[in-house]
C-alpha cells in the first residue's frame, strides 16, 4: 500500500515537473519579428505600396516597417480596444511596433493613403473587430483596397 502511495506522488510529481518545464519554455520563448517595407513601387509594378498588406503575426510579436525610399510613414488607423502605443511614425523613419493586443490593426502611409497605401495586421488570428476596421475612414484607392483586404481574411 505504501509502495502504491510513492508511485501515486512520483506519476505526480513528475507530471507536474514536466508541465511546469512546459510553461517555463512556453514563457521564454522570443517573440517573432517581421520587417515590411515601405515601397515606391513593387515587382509587379504596384506604385506606393507595403511589401505585406496583410500581416498575420502572435501577441508579443513585432513588426518594423522600414522606408526604401523618403515620404514614408505609418499611421495606425484604427486598433483593437486597448491599443495605447504611438499611433503615428514620422516620415523616412523607420518604426518597430509590438504587438499586445489581439485583432486587427488598419494603417496607412499618411501622405500616400488616398493612392492605396495601406495594410493590415492580424494579432493572434483574432478577428473580432472586422466590422468596425471595415467602418474606418478610408479615402480613395483605399476605400476599394480595404473591402479587399477583409475580404481576403
Amino acid at each position: 500500500m505504501i509502495l502504491d502511495i510513492v508511485k501515486s506522488i512520483s506519476a505526480a510529481l513528475s507530471l507536474w515537473l514536466l508541465a511546469s518545464v512546459v510553461i517555463l519554455f512556453a514563457a521564454l520563448a522570443p517573440a517573432h519579428a517581421i520587417t515590411i517595407e515601405m515601397l515606391n513601387k513593387d515587382a509587379e509594378g504596384n506604385k506606393m505600396v507595403y511589401s505585406q498588406e496583410i500581416a498575420k503575426i502572435d501577441v508579443g510579436d513585432s513588426i518594423t516597417w522600414v522606408p526604401t525610399s523618403k515620404g514614408h510613414n505609418v499611421e495606425i488607423v484604427a486598433a483593437p480596444e486597448g491599443f495605447d502605443i504611438p499611433k503615428k511614425s514620422k516620415n523616412s523613419k523607420e518604426v518597430t511596433i509590438e504587438f499586445t493586443t489581439p485583432g486587427i490593426y488598419y494603417y496607412w502611409c499618411t501622405p500616400h493613403k488616398g493612392m492605396g497605401m495601406i495594410g493590415l495586421v492580424v494579432v493572434g488570428s483574432d478577428v473580432y473587430n472586422k466590422d468596425a476596421i471595415a467602418k474606418a475612414k478610408a479615402m480613395g484607392k483605399s476605400k476599394k483596397k480595404l473591402k479587399a483586404l477583409l475580404g481576403d481574411l
